[in-house]
């Protein structure tokens, strides 16, 4: 269910057949958390998103006017996510965009998750998943709209129960969650996967990166075992710690308790919700 859409700035949830989103998943995207009716990061969106163009030799919008149309979409939402979709024009078949094709604005909001504090303060389970991510240098880092990688390593969580899953590269290099950045705490260093070949630079893996030391490095999944703390990062939900990986169980460290109580404080539309007491 969203709750509003807009389309190059008009009221409409119209989506040509003819897509080249829909047909060739030509396009990029933002997911990007509301909080008052204001954009939570927007800058760093935004700066994700002219990347992705310039991966991908796409078109990018006035960033004056397309945070207009943001604003316009969140206003009177208190707590929201809206989903930014830039899709390349263009009509017909053939994979070969058309010179110069403009970008069509794709946005809708929709309700955010809950952020329960037990989920925080306990952490999530976890399983690795059977699915690889391709190796793509050209394309990783940025969000483009080919995600049928995740749909099928998330319909894996789905099947098991669990919150979330850690996927390898075809080398068997840990990469990432399937909707969330992975780090790891051993001796008291942090440690990420580097993206070179696949995955996404989250804007919640970038701010920790902005304040911690990490190093990052090749990560296989008998190194993140070994941790003393996993955790995963996502601009929506914040930082997630993990309690299980399969039958190997973890704890939230001080230096990862300190870390989210940093992010909660700096970015107060991430605290979770308080428990109800009884």
């Amino acid at each position: 269910m969203n709750l509003g859409v807009l389309m190059d700035g008009e009221r409409s949830s119209r989506l040509d057949v003819d897509s080249r989103g829909l047909n060739y998943g030509d396009g990029l995207f933002e997911t990007i958390l509301i909080e008052q009716g204001q954009p939570v990061w927007w800058g760093e969106h935004f700066a994700r998103l002219r990347r992705g163009a310039l991966a991908l030799g796409m078109q990018l919008p006035d960033a004056d006017g397309l945070l207009g149309e943001v604003c316009a979409l969140a206003q009177g939402h208190e707590r929201a996510v809206l989903k930014l979709c830039l899709v390349r024009d263009g009509a017909g078949r053939g994979y070969a965009p058309a010179p110069g094709a403009r970008s069509q604005r794709i946005l809708s909001l929709h309700l955010a998750p809950l952020l329960p504090m037990a989920q925080y303060r306990d952490g999530i389970e976890v399983r690795w998943c059977s699915m690889q991510w391709s190796q793509q240098p050209r394309l990783a880092g940025i969000k483009h709209l080919n995600r049928l990688e995740n749909v099928l390593a998330r319909a894996e969580c789905e099947q098991a129960g669990v919150a979330e899953g850690l996927v390898c590269d075809s080398s068997g290099q840990v990469v990432s969650a399937t909707g969330a950045n992975l780090f790891v705490q051993r001796r008291g260093k942090l440690f990420t996967p580097p993206l070179r070949e696949s995955g996404i630079a989250g804007v919640c893996r970038d701010w920790i990166l902005s304040r911690m030391h990490v190093e990052i490095r090749e990560l296989y999944p008998v190194e993140v075992l070994r941790a003393e703390a996993v955790f995963l990062s996502n601009c929506v939900r914040g930082i997630m710690p993990v309690k299980r990986i399969e039958q190997r169980q973890f704890r939230v460290t001080p230096l990862l308790a300190g870390l989210m109580a940093q992010l909660w404080h700096e970015v107060p539309a991430l605290t979770p919700l308080p428990e109800t007491v009884v």
